[in-house]
């Protein structure tokens, strides 16, 4: 695994192309949250986005957050299952042009063939870490689709050092969720036959 690079949002193709699955790294700049809600809202209900996010990093996550006056505070951030929005994510990569989604738990195929096409990549932010994710927010710069409610919503937030991202898919489309589970998958006839040789 190679040492952890900072990558400064908006980015480009050039600067995640080399990116390899198993490489960290870390996000300043503009991340937006948008989960199942939003996809939907947008590709289904076909309701454009309110923020451009060329370039940007999306946020599968509810997170947590407090109003102090005019403003708000995110309390707590840490990401949502990403494979429930494996249906509409090849198409809203395409459409949006973001460059970085950020998750939990791995996306499938399309997504994979998405992240070639476009240069994309998916990147996995460690579950039960809200407080981590939290303490990179350096400030919340809005709020669109409050309607949706507080975890739907879409969230502008900006970060300094939001990470450790792990990458999963590359700009290649690799999918390292994909490889382990085919590696696991490949050892069970081992496994199973030295239990059963054991009885």
């Amino acid at each position: 695994m190679s040492k952890a690079k900072i990558i400064n949002l908006p980015t480009t193709e050039e600067e995640i192309r080399d990116l390899r699955v198993g490489d960290v790294i870390y996000v300043n700049g503009v991340v937006v949250t948008a989960r199942d809600a939003v996809h939907k809202r947008f590709l289904v209900e076909g309701i454009p986005l309110p923020i451009d996010l060329r370039g940007l990093a999306i946020l599968h996550a509810g997170p947590v957050m407090i109003r102090s006056g005019d403003k708000w505070i995110c309390n707590s951030i840490g990401p949502t299952t990403s494979m429930r929005m494996e249906y509409y994510e090849s198409e809203f990569i395409e459409r949006t042009g973001v460059k970085i989604i950020i998750g939990k738990g791995g996306m499938g195929r399309k997504t994979a063939e998405a992240c070639k096409k476009h240069k994309t990549i998916y990147t996995i932010f460690p579950g039960g870490c809200g407080a981590l994710g939290a303490s990179a927010v350096e400030e919340v710069l809005k709020v669109e689709w409050l309607d949706l409610g507080i975890p739907e919503a879409l969230w502008v937030l900006k970060v300094r050092n939001f990470g450790p991202l792990i990458i999963a898919i590359d700009t290649h489309g690799n999918n390292l969720t994909e490889t382990v589970s085919n590696n696991a998958k490949s050892k069970i006839p081992l496994v199973l036959q030295t239990k059963f040789k054991k009885l």
